[in-house]
């Protein structure tokens, strides 16, 4: 398969990052978001991202703005990408109504970092064709992706997927559908850890980072890291993790939730652990 038309459904920071690099492939792109303006802002932040990447040496991004097209509503294409917020009723919701637009061929791919995967299938008539597709964020320029492939999934499918993940310049890497699959079964604790640190003012901000950038060669500290995540996202992937694992090591901090309610979720409400501007 070669998904010559893909439809991204979900404008953000991730969605928009998909949709970049699935155009930048030559493939055409048609990106869907219920968030008035949500796709115009994804496109002027692809514009500023392929600009960067074009002063680091990585093309001069040609072309690729202009195979992206956005839609009011969900289309026919030969894939769909999904990458809305971490919400099992909103995505189940997305995935039947896809099920009933997409041609019977395509396949339903999700970027839910916790969610597992059969909890999707189960709600369209193509529970073969549903698949884990998880990025890393920031997309154009993280080359991991995590195939989680349900019992459900078809080995066409999973191969399809490996396939377009490797094609897309990506490194595929799979892992049993179960909640947080692998990537944030280990990534979430770290960053949870951190946030008690902080509450228990064990070290300012700046030194817990530090200590694991420094200390761990981490390129980020883990505190600037749930900021970029979004605040919000980590609650919700640990909550995801607690009820499926029901294990307490994964019950979020409380300061984590405290700063949620606040509405300080991170770099995309301009203050988390730390301000932005």
């Amino acid at each position: 398969m070669r998904f010559d038309h893909v439809l991204v459904v979900g404008a953000g920071q991730m969605g928009g990052g998909i949709a970049q690099v699935v155009a930048a492939s030559g493939r055409r792109v048609s990106l869907h978001d219920e968030v008035a303006g949500a796709p115009e802002r994804a496109l002027e932040t692809m514009r500023r991202s392929l600009q960067k990447l074009a002063e680091k040496g990585g093309g001069d991004g040609a072309g690729v703005l202009e195979r992206v097209e956005i839609v009011p509503d969900l289309v026919a294409a030969d894939l769909m990408i999904e990458a809305v917020i971490e919400d099992v009723d909103v995505k189940q919701d997305l995935f039947r109504r896809a099920d009933s637009i997409l041609p019977p061929a395509a396949i339903l791919a999700s970027n839910t970092s916790s969610i597992p995967i059969a909890s999707l299938a189960e709600t369209t008539n193509r529970p073969q064709q549903v698949i884990g597709m998880h990025f890393f964020n920031p997309v154009p320029v993280l080359k991991l992706v995590e195939v989680i492939s349900a019992a459900q999934t078809s080995e066409e499918t999973r191969a399809a997927i490996v396939a377009l993940a490797e094609d897309l310049g990506k490194v595929p890497a799979e892992a049993r559908d179960a909640p947080g699959f692998v990537s944030n079964r280990i990534l979430m604790p770290f960053l949870n850890e951190a946030a008690y640190a902080l509450m228990e003012e064990v070290a300012e901000p700046e030194a817990i980072d530090t200590i694991a950038k420094l200390g761990f060669a981490h390129p980020m500290g883990p505190l600037a890291l749930a900021d970029l995540i979004g605040l919000d996202t980590c609650v919700a992937i640990m909550e995801v993790l607690l009820e499926g694992l029901g294990d307490p090591k994964y019950a979020p901090c409380p300061l984590l939730r405290e700063h949620v309610a606040a509405g300080r979720l991170g770099r995309k409400s301009g203050r988390g652990f730390y301000e932005y501007t």
